[in-house]
């Protein structure tokens, strides 16, 4: 695979990201909120594998593609809604990539194999499924677990902390630890990590 067709790839995630009619705050100036997150998957894992390959990148990238379009809201409440919107979530995100992949001139196989990464199969033995998750779990900490555990109390956060840390490699946990983060979730992740 080429940098310029990489390029494109990730420019044109960029773009229908950058649709997103959610804002977040970052330095003080409002971001489409998936592109953010696109953009935050990429750095993230270009810290923790610096050799990733180009489906590795594309799916990092793509992960949360167009996500406002599919709401939580639009499925029941409760576990069984939570996972059948997940499912369905996944399935959307891999499809809508392939398809502007198609765009970018990709193989079918490279299609293929962006599908299998976006979809998580193979989690705990396919190596880059692992480092995925790994990275996403990674993003999570770093720039959204904060405002997440502010709403709950330290039971329910340590909870949600060992059962990110169970999908987590060695590696992705010894990044985790070595997060710069505020007080009280690095003391519930400590926690999290060593009682996992």
């Amino acid at each position: 695979m080429s940098f310029e067709r990489l390029s494109l790839i990730l420019d044109l995630i960029d773009q229908a990201n950058a649709k997103d009619p959610h804002n977040v705050a970052v330095n003080g100036h409002e971001k489409p909120a998936e592109l953010i997150y696109g953009q935050r998957m990429s750095s993230a894992l270009d810290k923790f594998c610096t050799a990733a390959s180009d489906h590795l990148r594309i799916a990092a990238r793509a992960q949360h593609i167009e996500r406002w379009s599919s709401p939580r809201k639009n499925y029941p409440d409760g576990r069984a809604g939570y996972l059948k919107w997940r499912s369905e979530l996944k399935a959307f995100h891999a499809r809508r990539t392939g398809e502007l992949m198609q765009q970018a001139e990709y193989e079918q196989a490279d299609i293929d194999r962006v599908a299998v990464l976006i979809t998580k199969k193979g989690l705990k033995r396919d190596p880059e499924v692992q480092i995925l998750e790994d990275v996403i779990c990674l993003v999570f900490l770093e720039h959204y677990a904060a405002d997440f555990i502010a709403k709950h109390d330290d039971a329910k956060v340590l909870d949600i902390l060992k059962k990110t840390a169970r999908k987590m490699s060695a590696n992705g946990v010894s990044a985790a630890g070595n997060l710069a983060l505020p007080d009280r979730l690095a003391g519930l992740l400590n926690k999290a990590l060593t009682e996992s």
